[in-house]
């Protein structure tokens, strides 16, 4: 059985008005949200086990968005389940072989049209959160479009040397506190980096943090993990305006 990732409430989170829409493109959904003005800048967010509807996931969308980015977070379970927090974690195993983070090549691809060809964007970066961070760390692996990914808290998959071989510069963001990433795992992920990767790479792990900490929003943070929660936000747009 695995532990709950998840040390907040989910189902007590508050609600979220967002300022973006919902577009149809090809056979998925995507909840989209612009800058006041024009720009050949996007950003791709890759949502996390409770889907593309989920509060916290389009308030980031929002965040990233009022930095001067096309942000768009496509639904990636195509329109199956999301995990839900009603879910038993003994079917969590089994839930996770139907939704595979490093299945994700097709769909990011139509977004990838969507945007150059709906959008007029010329860079695009690529930001994802636990599940959605395993899917940025295959992504930056295979497509060459992406021009930087940030990765927040997604299990490190050791399945190969070239698992570490990145296209273009990304940034791993961990909790020094998340009980689904062992600290060993962070160090072997440096370290192979160091080895293998060609581009620029950054690894920081925040303290007394636990998985999740960065996408909550401003009601929702505890006052002690408040500073670290702005400080990888403010790191996260830092990184995509350093390449994008």
């Amino acid at each position: 059985q695995m532990a709950d990732p998840f040390l907040y409430d989910t189902g007590e989170r508050s609600q979220y008005g967002c300022l973006g829409h919902e577009v149809q493109i090809e056979h998925i959904k995507a909840y989209v949200c612009r800058p006041s003005f024009f720009t050949d800048k996007a950003v791709i967010v890759i949502h996390d086990i409770f889907g593309w509807l989920f509060p916290d996931i389009r308030y980031i969308v929002d965040l990233i968005a009022g930095h001067g980015y096309i942000t768009i977070c496509p639904d990636f379970f195509k329109g199956t389940d999301p995990w839900k927090t009603t879910d038993h974690w003994a079917d969590f195993a089994d839930w996770m072989k139907h939704h595979d983070p490093m299945k994700v090549d097709k769909e990011a691809d139509v977004v990838l049209k969507y945007l150059k060809e709906q959008c007029g964007a010329k860079k695009i970066g690529i930001v994802g959160f636990s599940w959605g961070g395993m899917a940025v760390h295959h992504l930056m692996l295979k497509n060459p479009q992406l021009a930087a990914g940030v990765s927040l808290y997604g299990r490190i998959v050791r399945d190969s040397e070239e698992r570490y071989n990145l296209l273009n510069p990304t940034f791993f963001i961990f909790g020094e506190k998340d009980h689904t990433i062992s600290y060993d795992q962070i160090t072997l992920l440096e370290e192979k980096l160091k080895q293998y990767c060609k581009v620029a790479y950054k690894i920081k792990v925040y303290p007394g943090q636990v998985h999740g900490f960065a996408q909550l929003k401003p009601e929702d943070m505890k006052p002690d993990d408040k500073p670290y929660i702005e400080e990888a936000r403010k790191d996260m747009i830092d990184w995509i305006k350093m390449f994008i």
